[in-house]
């Protein structure tokens, strides 16, 4: 049985696991090593069977502790080539990746670890080789897309083809422009190479979620910026102007900033 659980979820770092009968992979490292170890052990994961890391991109929030893991357990971590270089520049990844672990992927290039099919597919963010991950498991798939800056036909034939979901509703659009950040920063955000709000994320949900989506996880909410509460309010009402109904065709969870989520089960 495939299993989901998100050790943290935002600015402060973002580290989430899939496992199966088969296989375990960790979809970035962005949290502290101590308290992945911890939760690890909370969990009984042995990060010594990690089958492989794969990154999104190359920002501290999601690398921090990757070469710290992968040289403790062996473990090959998987990026495009501008994000491993990346990863070498970034100054917050004290421990770099030992060369023996390194795994270049090309988005649309299928690839096989720990008994997955995964594919990378591009996602416009202000980092360069950002990618979101499909993840095959018998006949179920697993789609994470996050740091997404607006959304693209890959994202959309993505989330299409979902049984699960991870998707990120980072801003309330609102807030962001009356909120306390330097205009500068407001417009990375809300720019096309920034993050997504909760309306387009809601918006991309409802026009591309097919029948077989049974659970959505909302993802890298701003701690400044949004709310869980209004986030769920603006799903709930953009949702109920499609064919979808939260709640009933598919689950919706937002996934906590700083703590982990506990195991989803995914049938």
């Amino acid at each position: 049985m495939l299993k989901f659980v998100s050790f943290g979820s935002g600015s402060s770092g973002n580290c989430y696991l899939l496992s199966s009968d088969e296989g375990l992979l960790m979809i970035d490292s962005g949290v502290g090593i101590r308290t992945i170890k911890k939760y690890s052990r909370d969990y009984g994961i042995k990060l010594e069977s990690l089958n492989a890391i794969l990154v999104t991109h190359d920002h501290a929030d999601h690398v921090k502790s990757v070469g710290a893991i992968s040289n403790e357990n062996n473990t090959p971590v998987y990026a495009t080539d501008v994000v491993h270089q990346g990863i070498v520049r970034n100054y917050c990844v004290r421990k770099k990746i030992d060369s023996k672990n390194v795994r270049k992927v090309v988005p649309g290039i299928s690839f096989h670890v720990g008994g997955f099919k995964v594919t990378a597919f591009e996602v416009p963010h202000d980092s360069s080789g950002n990618v979101g991950y499909r993840i095959e498991s018998g006949d179920v798939t697993f789609c994470l897309m996050t740091d997404i800056g607006h959304v693209t036909e890959d994202i959309r034939h993505n989330i299409s083809v979902a049984d699960y979901l991870v998707i990120e509703a980072n801003h309330d659009e609102s807030m962001l422009a009356q909120g306390p950040y330097p205009q500068y920063l407001k417009e990375r955000v809300a720019g096309e190479r920034g993050h997504l709000s909760n309306l387009a994320c809601a918006k991309v949900v409802r026009e591309c979620a097919s029948e077989k989506l049974k659970h959505v996880w909302l993802c890298h909410l701003s701690e400044e910026n949004n709310h869980p509460e209004l986030l769920r309010k603006t799903m709930e009402e953009i949702l109920s102007e499609g064919e979808h109904i939260m709640g009933k065709d598919f689950e919706v969870d937002i996934l906590k900033r700083k703590m982990p989520s506990g195991f989803f089960e995914l049938k």
